[in-house]
């Protein structure tokens, strides 16, 4: 397979134990093109690079999102993008099958899933549960099972890219490119890949904590364009059961010991009040929406029959 039309991206950030046999893996598999965006590490990682013949390019801020976004932007100028960490967990041997269906015209986004040969101590338990319930999460928000949203390995054409719209400075920018592709309806395939457990004296960057919490509001954040029903709607069903359960305890409160709670009256009634109003600009969001997109395909069907 030719690969003068592929540019690989790896972000990276402290991995000058892995960066270099990560270069030199995909340089010996035929790829020229190998752009090593650095967020300013501190261990020796841009030289290392350098070293193994990687393009070097320095992000002007922090984070994974933030280095892919200028990485591509700024310094990317092939067609397509392979997208990988810069940790060793990911093989060059799954690239081929990253690229086809992106070389065959069949997709314009792949995703490379983790869960199908996951190798032992690749993922802690813990992350392993995390990442489920996201993919889950996701599956039921945005409508779509793309397998494994957060794999950092990904193929892509860089004009899919250039038609989402990115805000994640963090590991987030995964779930993001997800949403994107669901929102704009990008031709998206899923892959099989294999899963490595990090090399020894090499430590991760990921806090799942911290970073899955952010995903997961990440994931809800989107659904207010995506999913007006779901964002507009779960906001209301919360605010109408809360007064309701406050209205009960008022009501209670008068028939057993006649004390009137006038405030809590009026915060329940509040609460029930924008409740439903929330439900039905959910429902009306939703409907603009399916209009929306039903617009979209007619102009996409007229321009493809000319």
């Amino acid at each position: 397979m030719e690969y003068d039309d592929v540019c690989v991206l790896v972000p990276t950030y402290n991995e000058a134990e892995t960066i270099g046999r990560v270069v030199d893996d995909f340089r010996s598999a035929g790829f020229e093109d190998i752009l090593v965006v650095d967020g300013h590490s501190e261990d020796g990682t841009d030289e290392v690079a350098a070293e193994h013949g990687a393009r070097v390019v320095y992000q002007s801020g922090s984070g994974k999102g933030q280095a892919v976004r200028e990485g591509i932007r700024d310094h990317v100028d092939r067609e397509y993008v392979l997208m990988l960490d810069g940790d060793g967990t990911y093989r060059v041997e799954d690239a081929e099958a990253m690229l086809e269906p992106l070389l065959a015209g069949d997709a314009e986004h792949v995703i490379g899933n983790r869960f199908a040969d996951l190798r032992e101590g690749a993922m802690t338990r813990f992350n392993q549960f995390g990442n489920r319930v996201i993919n889950r999460g996701f599956a039921f928000v945005h409508g779509e099972n793309f397998g494994d949203i957060l794999s950092g390995y990904r193929a892509f054409t860089r004009e899919s890219f250039l038609r989402m719209t990115l805000s994640s400075d963090g590991f987030g920018v995964e779930t993001e490119m997800a949403v994107e592709c669901a929102k704009h309806q990008i031709p998206t395939t899923v892959v099989p890949i294999s899963y490595l457990p990090r090399p020894s004296g090499s430590d991760t960057n990921l806090r799942p904590i911290r970073d899955g919490g952010i995903i997961f509001l990440e994931l809800y954040r989107r659904a207010k364009t995506n999913n007006p029903l779901f964002y507009f709607g779960s906001l209301g069903v919360l605010s109408t059961v809360s007064g309701a359960i406050i209205a009960a305890y008022v009501l209670v409160e008068w028939i057993t010991v006649r004390v009137p709670h006038e405030i809590l009256a009026v915060v329940s009634g509040f609460g029930i009040i924008v409740g439903v109003q929330l439900l039905m600009f959910g429902v009306l969001a939703d409907l603009v929406l399916s209009l929306h997109r039903e617009t979209l395909q007619k102009i996409e069907e007229e321009n493809g029959s000319e």
